[in-house]
């Protein structure tokens, strides 16, 4: 099953290497000259065949971003590498190979067929990415066990499998296993499966099949429900209140407050601790719900700009399009003008007359951009203004909430205090009768100690809220300020790439006046 290395040494792909398969396999008869002498790019190439070239290691083909189909059969690859930019691959061939593990394929999911035939795969793994692969071919390896079958239940496209060769081929059941488990499929090593076929297969297997379905089923229902929570988390983090929703900031106080936790074993403190925590989760949910409802505003706000600007865009691209129609429509009668006249005064007349026209029409174009730079920048402006105006509210609104929280905080804090320093009068005069932890009793040692307790533990409260507070007013400013910032520099980009445009466009019928000589018009 294994390539040996022969007389010819092991190669790695480079740049000329792939240069030259590119311009053996371009374009031929007339158009290869003119291809090879302009340079093919690489991004252009949609199919490349690098078979028995006895290429060792993939390499250097990230510039092939737009590639289709690529060919590296018959060579000495021992490693699936260097493909994650070929996003757009639908067809691979890695066959008679020394490929002793299927990984490195996470980025291509758009392929639909891979071949690994003839390499030293024993397990069938790793092409979770691979949603729409409908052939796989992996014949002559080194697969045993036939719970890799298992593996191949998630490709719901997957219509065609090779898998002779293997040592699981050798197996009785081999044939009517593949069939129970992969229903869908339709050819197995090369030979149609016909109905009576799947028939037998499900009814000898059923039992097993009925549990599988059942297991498959409830994990699917646990991967919704996470994917179901990954999308609310997602909303809830472009809102800037993530985690608000309930007593995860609250939680987070006490996570790491060891002195906290201690005195909340004191009498009349756990009634105390549980009113704390309601009134601050019920502020964290204010919070929550209205940055929510922020998220709303902002989101609308951003969306009603983008169709003012599109629509700004399209009605001034109309504009300059029928300015150009109607230019092209007398550029025919200009240059059919030019051609049928025969003297050279006149012809001279029209040619001049039918310059004045395309500099009419560059001055056109040219005053349509500048007025859209202007009403796009007057739109832009207003945006920014109305965007800055949301921010600032939510952010104000947001510090008073959390200055709740720290009022709650010091309330707390204060009649902990409170019941500490009773607590400790009651130890001294031998008057405590509720049995506390031997660490917490080491609390009270004297007041200072038991006052430096309470003040940590507030410290790590305060501390926590003041770091939440930051992170959202830093989160949501820079979001603000990167949002602007790209919205300005997207707009100078459209303004030039159209002025290239323009000037492009304008030089094209230049060029073609220039070329009218007046002695090929009149031969």
């Amino acid at each position: 099953m294994q390539r040996l290395y022969d007389s010819v040494e092991p190669r790695v792909m480079d740049e000329h290497m792939l240069k030259l398969a590119v311009e053996e396999q371009g374009p031929q008869e007339e158009a290869g000259p003119l291809a090879r002498q302009e340079g093919i790019l690489f991004k252009d190439v949609l199919s490349l065949r690098l078979d028995f070239q006895n290429i060792l290691h993939i390499d250097s083909l990230w510039q092939f971003e737009n590639l289709r189909k690529l060919q590296l059969d018959n060579n000495i690859i021992e490693k699936i590498e260097g493909l994650e930019h070929l996003v757009h691959l639908v067809w691979l061939d890695l066959s008679f190979n020394n490929i002793e593990a299927i990984e490195g394929l996470d980025t291509l999911v758009n392929l639909e067929d891979l071949s690994l035939f003839n390499n030293r795969i024993s397990k069938i793994d790793s092409l979770d990415a691979l949603v729409k692969l409908q052939v796989l071919s992996l014949g002559n390896n080194q697969i045993g066990n036939m719970m890799n079958i298992i593996y191949l239940r998630r490709f719901k496209a997957l219509r065609t499998l090779s898998l002779s060769g293997n040592p699981i081929a050798e197996s009785e059941d081999y044939k009517m296993f593949i069939c129970a488990y992969l229903p869908d499929l339709g050819y197995l090593d090369f030979r149609r499966i016909d109905d009576h076929m799947k028939d037998l297969a499900r009814s000898k297997h059923q039992y097993s099949i009925d549990g599988l379905k059942q297991q498959e089923h409830l994990t699917q229902a646990r991967l919704d429900d996470e994917r179901a929570r990954q999308e609310e988390l997602k909303k809830h983090k472009v809102a800037f209140v993530e985690h608000l929703n309930g007593s995860f900031l609250f939680d987070s106080m006490y996570a790491e407050d060891v002195e906290g936790n201690k005195l909340a074993y004191l009498p009349g403190v756990g009634e105390l601790l549980q009113a704390y925590k309601d009134k601050f989760v019920i502020i964290c949910l204010n919070i929550f719900e209205y940055g929510l409802k922020q998220q709303e505003k902002r989101k609308l706000e951003l969306d009603t700009f983008n169709e003012c600007i599109q629509e700004a865009i399209q009605e001034n691209q109309e504009q300059g399009k029928r300015r150009i129609a109607k230019f092209e429509e007398k550029h025919l009668l200009s240059l059919n003008a030019i051609r049928e006249q025969s003297n050279l005064t006149n012809i001279e007349i029209k040619i001049v007359e039918y310059g004045e026209d395309i500099t009419e029409l560059f001055n056109v174009l040219m005053t349509l951009e500048m007025h859209l730079v202007e009403q796009l920048e007057e739109t832009i402006n207003m945006f920014e203004r109305n965007i800055t105006d949301l921010v600032a509210l939510f952010i104000e609104n947001v510090q008073s909430l959390m200055a709740q929280c720290r009022d709650l905080e010091n309330h707390h804090h204060e009649k902990l205090l409170e019941i500490s320093i009773n607590t400790l009068e009651r130890i001294v005069k031998g008057e405590l009768n509720e049995d506390l932890p031997d660490d917490v009793r080491a609390l009270f040692v004297d007041k200072d100690t038991i006052v430096n307790a309470v003040g940590a533990s507030h410290d790590i409260h305060l501390l926590k809220i003041d770091n939440r507070e930051d992170e959202l007013v830093t989160r949501t400013n820079s979001w603000c300020t990167h949002l602007v910032d790209t919205i300005h520099k997207d707009e100078i980009m459209r303004n030039r790439r159209r002025v290239k445009e323009i000037n492009q466009y304008i030089d094209h019928m230049q060029n073609e006046l220039d070329n009218l000589e007046c002695s090929d018009v009149i031969d």
